[in-house]
Parts: structure tokens; C-alpha cells; sequence
């Protein structure tokens, strides 16, 4: 039998939390490495809010999967060729904004998966399967299995037809784009906005009654996180790698200006 690991997939089914950063500036295959060692369980890879190529995403992705940490891209938008190209050229999850209707969902599952679930096209080998040869049956299976799709909850449309969306088959994760939910609901940068929180439980009993596991995204602040967490969100986009950098350079210039001069 074919196995494919994704660390993500395996944290969440394993009922724990899996934890990502998300790729905003970063353009060189390391950032896998290091952001292993760092104790993430995933890259987010954002190609919808930033210049990077496929190519560059492609590249991260299979020193990523070498690496031991999921590459999940955030695609464009949901049009085919995006997705398909991203999990051909080495991610193991692809992550789609502004999933509004079931039908926007369905349409990705049949995006990202090979029949009978859907009707991803088959391509040559691939280097999740590190370019070793199987039987068609047992590897698209396989890449099935290790296939993280995550659809974006961003917007009030998308939270009113939550229970719709949910139970639709074949997908992993409802991810909340908290901040473009906030300033959909004429709210922005409310994050802890009481009709923010009732849209957060709606989501996360979706979740529950449907088998998806419920994702965060754009809370970077702990005690937000924390709250979020405890209400039952799974998948956790931890920061950025710009708002890292500029949080640790701030406390650093700061620490040094305010040292004694000799």
C-alpha cells in the first residue's frame, strides 16, 4: 500500500492542534527547514496576497515535504488551474479564499481529488510519491488520502450558508479569514466583535456536525488565539513571516536603544 505522510493531516486527526506560518516574503527553499525546527506543522504558502510565483511555491513545497512540514498553498482564487498546478508541482494541501456556497466547495473537491471523488487530472509522477512509479489505483488513492483541502470562510454570505457548505464531502477543514469577516461585517479589525464570536460557534458546530475540523486565521494575538482555541478551532495560522520578523526586530531595536551607553 502507498503512504504519503502529511504532518498537518496526521496532528488533526490525531485530535491536536496543527500549527502553520504563513509565507508572505520568504522566497528561498530553507524556510521549510527552519520553520520545522521552529515547531510548525505546516507552511502556509500565500500565493493569493503576495507576488510569488508557482514556481517559487513549487520549489518551497518539495523542500518542505523533505523537510517534514506540510506545504499548504493558499491559491488564487477557486479556477482550476490553480489548485491542480500547486498539488502537481509538490503541495500536500491547497488552501481556497472566499468560499461563499456549497457549490464553490463542491466545485474544489472536484478540483483536488481523483475520481471517483472528483476529477483531478493524472499527470506523471509526482514528488510526493518522490518520483517513484505505483499503480495508478493505489497512488491517486493515496494522494487522496494525504490531500489537505481547506475552503476559507471570509464573508456573512458564506457564514449564513455555513451548514450547506459543511456538509458537503470530500474536503478537510472550514478555515476563518477573521479579518476579511470583520470588514465584510462593517466590523474591521474587530476581532473579538460579539457577532464575530457567534459567527466563530456557528462555524465550529458546522464543523462538528459534519466531520470538518474548524481553522483560524488572522488572530495573531494570544489571548484571542486562546479564546478561539478553546472554542474548538484546530487549524491554527499562527502569523506571518513578515509580522514575526517585525514584532522580534521591534523588541530588539528597542531593547538595544534603551541599553546604558558607556
Amino acid at each position: 500500500m502507498v503512504k504519503v505522510r502529511n504532518v498537518a493531516k496526521e496532528r488533526l486527526d490525531a485530535g491536536e492542534l496543527a500549527l502553520g506560518i504563513g509565507l508572505r516574503q520568504a522566497r528561498t527553499v530553507d524556510i521549510g527547514k527552519a520553520m520545522k525546527t521552529a515547531g510548525y506543522d505546516f507552511l502556509f504558502i500565500d500565493m493569493e496576497h503576495n507576488s510569488m510565483s508557482i514556481d517559487t511555491a513549487a520549489q518551497i513545497s518539495v523542500a518542505a515535504q523533505d523537510a517534514g512540514i506540510t506545504p499548504l498553498v493558499r491559491v488564487p482564487g477557486p479556477e482550476p488551474f490553480h489548485a491542480s498546478r500547486a498539488l502537481d508541482a509538490g503541495a500536500q494541501g491547497i488552501v481556497v479564499p472566499h468560499v461563499d456556497t456549497p457549490e464553490i466547495a463542491a466545485r474544489m473537491v472536484a478540483q483536488c481529488r481523483y475520481p471517483p471523488h472528483g476529477h483531478r487530472s493524472v499527470t506523471g509522477a509526482l514528488p510526493q510519491l518522490d518520483f517513484r512509479s505505483h499503480p495508478i489505483a493505489e497512488w491517486t488513492a493515496a494522494i487522496d488520502r494525504s490531500t489537505l483541502l481547506v475552503l476559507m470562510i471570509e464573508s456573512p454570505q458564506a457564514v449564513a450558508a455555513i451548514d450547506a457548505i459543511a456538509a458537503v464531502p470530500g474536503y478537510d477543514v472550514l478555515l476563518v479569514g477573521t479579518n476579511d469577516l470583520c470588514i465584510e461585517m462593517g466590523i474591521p479589525g474587530e476581532l473579538d466583535h460579539p457577532r464575530v464570536i457567534e459567527a466563530f460557534e456557528r462555524i465550529i458546530a458546522a464543523c462538528r456536525a459534519h466531520g470538518k475540523y474548524p481553522g483560524l486565521g488572522g488572530v495573531y494575538e494570544p489571548v484571542l488565539m486562546e479564546r478561539y482555541i478553546a472554542m474548538g478551532v484546530r487549524l491554527v495560522q499562527t502569523g506571518t513571516d513578515l509580522s514575526l520578523l517585525m514584532a522580534a526586530a521591534k523588541e530588539r531595536v528597542a531593547a538595544v536603544r534603551a541599553m546604558p551607553r558607556g
